[in-house]
């Protein structure tokens, strides 16, 4: 148990129609403080993107999630938002929204490897 560490996920929702509050996973967003961890990692179906939605573009929505990327990563790139401290990041990241984009509440867990947990999760949750 020593060396399991405090982790917090979220996951990633297209909602394509805000008003009907319908969603399907897309993503896993994971942050863990003690091993300075913040990582998302996404997939968009076209054909299930179709199935809630014909009005959104599969390349839209990528562009915005290579954004979340950028500022998981921290980078110049990542804008205003990337340059906060690591759990600001993830709390902006995870902060309730009404867009198309959005995600759930965060979760909590121990872990000893976040990329490990990052890939379960998406596993379970989107793919």
């Amino acid at each position: 148990m020593q060396d399991k560490v405090k982790f917090e996920y979220a996951i990633i929702r297209v909602v394509p129609k805000v008003e009907r509050e319908e969603f399907f996973n897309v993503g896993v967003i994971i942050f863990c403080k003690r091993k300075k961890y913040l990582e998302v990692k996404y997939h968009i179906d076209p054909i299930k993107l179709s199935a809630f939605s014909n009005e959104l573009e599969v390349d839209d929505l990528i562009d915005y999630l290579k954004a979340w990327e950028k500022v998981c990563k921290g980078k110049s790139d990542g804008g205003k938002l990337g340059e906060l401290e690591l759990p600001d990041r993830f709390r902006w990241l995870t902060a309730s929204r009404s867009t198309i984009i959005q995600s759930s509440q965060p979760h909590a867990g121990l872990c000893e490897n976040p990329d490990q947990v990052l890939s379960n999760l998406y596993e379970e949750f989107v793919a």
